[in-house]
């Protein structure tokens, strides 16, 4: 997966609480494997009617927002059904760091596994983040790992904490299998004496 150290971009507002994996991709568009083409079905409900025409007021939608790379939203953002399609339609659209005062624990241990940053912060930080968003494209947000740092758009900082395994696998982009072929040496040895030892396995 790519690596994520720091990400200047602009941040998208969407002030809902318990925005489940459903509403960030329904469950018709579930039929593929692949991580590409989710990202023009993310919010697919919210973002489009009934004949597939652009609701307007949608905030991803709007041209300000239609390149944002951060997400703030509310609290349990990511509930509901534990589909990886989630994480995978987020990142598609462009989506590289979400920030909310709560996370669905499998949403949020899912967007470790494929790139994205979320970010937990009490309310009252997330209400500070939220009004900057709403500057449209003025709302270009710093996101620097290295140093768990938010940077808004009038210079104030916000630190955050992360776990420092996950903090070490993004910036180096390490996800389960890249995590496990970093010991590809020692497995292949171990696999060569375990044939030696017992040939007949």
């Amino acid at each position: 997966m790519d690596k994520f150290d720091k990400l200047t971009g602009v941040a998208a507002p969407l002030p809902m609480i318990n925005v489940d994996t459903d509403m960030i991709i329904p469950k018709q568009f579930l039929k593929t494997i692949k991580r590409t083409g989710l990202g023009d079905n993310l919010f697919d409900e919210m973002r489009f009617d009934e004949k597939g025409v652009e609701k307007p007021d949608f905030v991803l939608n709007k041209p300000a927002y239609r390149h944002a790379e951060i997400l703030v939203t509310g609290e349990n953002f990511g509930c509901g059904s534990s589909r990886e399609h989630a994480p995978w339609a987020l990142l598609d659209f462009g989506i590289r760091c979400v920030i909310a005062p709560s996370f669905a624990d499998i949403f949020y241990n899912n967007c470790f596994q494929n790139g994205i940053l979320p970010i937990v912060l009490p309310q009252s930080d997330v209400d500070k983040l939220m009004d900057d968003a709403e500057r449209g494209s003025n709302a270009v947000v710093t996101i620097d790992l290295t140093a768990q740092e938010i940077r808004g758009p009038d210079g104030g900082v916000i630190k955050f904490d992360i776990d420092p395994f996950r903090k070490h696998c993004l910036i180096e982009g390490l996800d389960g299998v890249g995590l496990t072929l970093k010991k590809e040496d020692k497995i292949s040895d171990y696999e060569f004496r375990h044939k030696q030892e017992q040939p007949w396995l």
